[in-house]
């Protein structure tokens, strides 16, 4: 069984057949980098600046823009899978409901720009780090943390040619 990315975009994207199968490309490759069991679903929802200001004040009290959100359905922790995840997969179509990711594509356009890099590097960077929340890297956590989700984001990234310009 092949993992699923929904994509939904709520907003209009330039290139969004491009901007899909980038996304879709660069979630599977995280699957693979992690050692995803088969059949790994994730929902993406492309929205602009005010719709992800509201989701982040409703659901994580801050009130502010941001570029990506993240909202895991399973408790993982630095891409340790659950002992148990087998059982969360939905009895009708044996699929694993990872979670959802929502994508500011808007802000992603102003980030390649401000970083000096193109937007498909962008979009594949908060698509693999999103990704990776899902899967319990949380660079939040401490100094540590950070390093360790940055390293797994450069290698999915570098598996795919999305690397930084050298400065």
């Amino acid at each position: 069984m092949e993992h699923r990315i929904r994509i939904t975009p709520e907003v209009e994207v330039d290139g969004l057949e491009a901007v899909s199968a980038l996304i879709e490309r660069c979630a599977k490759a995280a699957f693979e980098r992690e050692h995803a069991p088969e059949g790994c679903f994730v929902d993406v929802t492309i929205v602009d600046g005010g719709t992800i200001r509201e989701i982040n004040r409703e659901n994580r009290g801050k009130d502010a823009v941001t570029d990506v959100l993240s909202f895991p359905m399973l408790e993982f922790f630095n891409g340790e899978w659950p002992e148990d995840v087998e059982e969360e997969r939905n009895p009708e179509d044996g699929s694993l409901f990872l979670g959802d990711m929502i994508l500011n594509y808007d802000r992603a356009v102003e980030q390649a720009a401000e970083y000096g890099h193109s937007v498909e590097r962008e979009c594949g960077f908060l698509t693999v780090h999103s990704m990776l929340h899902l899967l319990g890297y949380d660079h939040e956590r401490s100094e540590e943390e950070r390093r360790i989700q940055r390293t797994h984001e450069e290698a999915v990234l570098s598996s795919l040619g999305l690397i930084r310009d050298a400065d």
